[in-house]
Formats: structure tokens, sequence, C-alpha cells
């Protein structure tokens, strides 16, 4: 079993690369995983596993070698070693280099009738995609799409926030007009979360195929979503503010929708 000590080891300085760039992801399909939940829901999501690094004081081997079934290059690493990659500080020893998956929209598939689907429009900070992306897999959509993304869906943070939940989810990015396309070719109605000509959420029925489209805080949707848009709805606010983090709003239109389909998959 190969083992790495020092943190000047070219593949140990490579694996830093991949934490930090991800231009350096892009270039190389690969990206980083820690902790054991995340590594066993990317493993239950057929996700391809280049290697496993681990630091014998917090896992064992055994423990290790018996999840993978020898299918994976397994490599000891010391303190420092793991010390300077985990992003975490709380990962339990274990870290994964893993190849990216395909996000393109033609990898969505559905098994419902009336698909419940969530888009999301430019958000930039990794700690609101990852909450949108636990919200989605809280509420079982059949499909997350993200629009014109600022953020690579690889970034630790959104791995971390979402607490594996990127691999739980069916995911896809494309431009908002690719997704709007791609919605209607799917006879899914659009719901864009916008104050513009919109309605109230709660009067809406979603009891057909529909996508809840939701933006930014800062700049909300782009026209494109509100001209397409099957209905603007809004979120009535009472107090002395005029709007809320992205993943709330998203998490209390999904489940009104979730129940009046009396939260049946």
């Amino acid at each position: 079993m190969k083992e790495i000590t020092s943190i000047q080891n070219q593949y140990i300085k490579n694996l830093i690369k991949l934490q930090e760039k991800a231009r350096e992801r892009k270039k190389q399909g690969l990206f980083l995983i820690e902790g054991k939940r995340e590594i066993s829901l990317a493993i239950e999501a057929d996700y391809e596993f280049d290697a496993i690094l681990f630091f014998e004081d917090l896992i064992t081997f055994d423990e290790i070698n018996n999840q993978f079934k020898n299918n994976v290059s397994i490599i000891k690493i010391s303190k420092e070693v793991y010390q300077k990659i985990a992003y975490r500080s709380s990962t339990e020893g274990i870290i994964a280099i893993v190849k990216i998956k395909d996000f393109s929209l033609q990898n969505i598939t559905f098994n419902t009738k009336t698909q419940l689907v969530l888009v999301a429009e430019g958000i930039e900070k990794p700690g609101n995609i990852g909450a949108l992306l636990r919200t989605a897999d809280a509420a079982n959509v059949d499909a997350v799409l993200i629009a014109n993304p600022k953020s690579d869906l690889y970034n630790p943070n959104i791995i971390r926030s979402s607490v594996g939940c990127i691999f739980t989810n069916q995911i896809a990015i494309g431009s908002s007009k690719e997704i709007i396309a791609f919605l209607k070719e799917n006879h899914i109605n659009i719901y864009a979360a916008t104050l513009q000509n919109s309605n109230e959420y709660h009067k809406e029925n979603y009891l057909n195929s529909s996508a809840i489209v939701v933006g930014t805080e800062a700049s909300g949707l782009s026209e494109v979503w509100r001209e397409n848009a099957t209905q603007n709805i809004n979120i009535p606010m009472q107090g002395k503010i005029d709007s809320m983090n992205v993943s709330v709003a998203a998490a209390i239109v999904i489940f009104e929708a979730k129940r009046q389909r009396e939260f049946k998959s």
C-alpha cells in the first residue's frame, strides 16, 4: 500500500490545487470529497472514484477496504498531509478523489408523470447553493437545474454546505434560455419567483408538472424568466424587509407544492 508523508509531494500539491481552483477541477476532471457520509452518498450516486486517502489515527484501512472492495487505489497519509488537504476539521480521516460528472440537460430523466423541479438562476454564494440542494433533497424534487451558474458545483464549500446533497439530487446546468426550452419541451409549467406582475404563491395550483424558479436576493430573476413564466409568483412579506434568503424562499414554495400533492413522491 502506498504511503505519503510529505506535503511537498507532487501528488499532494496537485490535490491542493483541486481543492482551491475550479479551473483545475475542470481541466483534470477530478474533485475531492471529505467525510464518510458524503463519500457514501457519492457511492450511491454511482460516482467513479480515482483514489482514497486515509489517516489511520481516525479510520482504519479495513474500514475503507470493506467499503470499496479493492476497486480503488488506497493511500495512507500522515497527520501533516491530512491536515494540509482536509478542508474541514472533522472529516473522519478519509478523503476521496473522484471523477466529475456531466451536468448536461440531456442527462436529466423523469420517472414521474408530474414533475417538480427547482431552478436557481445566477446564485453566486456556495452556501446558498448548498442550502438549495438540501431543500431539494428534503422535498425529493425530480431535478435541480442551475441557470447561468456563478460557482463550480464541485466547490468544497458547496459539497460541505449541501451535506452531500449534491450527490442525492439529479442536477443539470445550462443557460436560462436553454433551461426554459427544456422545461417547455417537457411540458413543465414555470413559476418564477419575482415581484413584477406576480400572484401570491399559495394561490397557484402546482398539481401539474411544475418548475419553481428562484434568483438572487440582490437582482432577482432575469427578464427572460418573467417573460416565459406560466405565472410569476411572490411570497407576501409582512415585516419591514422585502426579501428573504433564496433557499428559504425556495423551500416555502416547494413545500406548498408538496402539500398540494399530499407529500406524495
